[in-house]
């Protein structure tokens, strides 16, 4: 004879959740593991998070922090507020949420957090469940987890923060040097991006620092604007004109690129001996090569610029 599956209460089961609830699922880690097919270990109650108590703060396999929090009512947003908190506070990159009942609404945040953050949240539901006159059963059921799709982008998101940081403190040390050379970027602040420009004294002419993982350059970046891709061609064909001069006060060749895909050309010098993605130690060596061929460019390109009658 088939037994029918029966709810049970789940306060007949763990009658507090700090003292029952919490204490059993630090004792029964891997009935959660096998729910959300995850290795998590080693498993601590109320951890402190600066002022607060974590239910359950456990390790992944990497060894990161895993935050749990745990309900035996329906979710609310107390508790998804700690569970952010915590996982901020924790530096965690998991965060496990079980509740008796999920909320639509908090379904929808879990959703929105998994794709708009590096971190991977999972809400789960918990009921306990029995055959006949058996024991209770915990029945553990995820409602809502990262998707592939959605690791995949967590983790781009990740690579470019990290990109944008070491970006940021690459231009700021290569400002320092600069300033001491020379005034052309003096009054330009550290960004994100892989380039930091400084006007050559005409409209739509920029004196240029340009950087990739393994490579930097300088150029004179010539790009007048929308409907004016002509003149930016008549420019670039004026200074073609005085190459060997421009490339005797240089002191090497230069790259001459009308840039046909875009509306703009330039005039550049590739810097071969590293970029961002280089050792911090090699940096300094960097910087003095990129800030010594900015220097040779604008001084060898100035006074054909400044004869232009733009």
């Amino acid at each position: 004879m088939i037994g029918k599956i029966e709810r049970v209460k789940l306060r007949d089961v763990w009658k507090h959740e700090a003292f029952d609830l919490t204490r059993w699922l630090q004792d029964n880690i891997d009935v959660l593991n096998e729910a959300i097919d995850l290795n998590i270990s080693n498993p601590e109650i109320e951890k402190s998070a600066g002022s607060f108590k974590v239910d359950i703060v456990a390790e992944d396999d990497s060894g990161n922090p895993v935050i749990i929090e745990n309900q035996l009512e329906k979710s609310d947003h107390d508790h998804l507020g700690k569970l952010i908190t915590y996982l901020v506070a924790m530096g965690a990159k998991t965060a496990i949420w079980i509740v008796s009942d999920p909320r639509p609404e908090h379904l929808a945040s879990i959703s929105w957090l998994n794709e708009s953050s590096s971190a991977n949240f999972y809400l789960l539901k918990l009921e306990a469940i029995k055959i006949g006159d058996s024991s209770p059963a915990p029945l553990l059921t995820l409602i809502v987890g990262p998707s592939e799709e959605g690791i995949e982008v967590g983790k781009a998101k990740k690579e470019i923060a990290e990109r944008y940081q070491i970006r940021g403190k690459f231009w700021t040390q290569l400002l320092e040097t600069a300033k001491e050379k020379s005034r052309l970027h003096a009054n330009k602040s550290p960004n994100r991006h892989n380039w930091l420009g400084a006007s050559a004294g005409k409209q739509g002419l920029g004196f240029n620092y340009s950087l990739r993982k393994n490579e930097a350059q300088v150029e004179l970046y010539l790009d007048r604007g929308k409907e004016k891709e002509d003149e930016n061609i008549i420019i670039f064909e004026k200074l073609v004109k005085e190459k060997e001069a421009i490339e005797e006060s240089f002191g090497d060749s230069l790259e001459w690129e009308s840039l046909e895909t875009r509306r703009a050309c330039r005039i550049r010098k590739i810097i071969r001996g590293g970029g961002y993605r280089d050792a911090e130690t090699k940096w300094p060596e960097i910087h003095s090569s990129m800030v010594d061929a900015m220097i040779r460019l604008e001084r060898a390109l100035k006074p054909h610029i400044s004869k232009l009658n733009i």
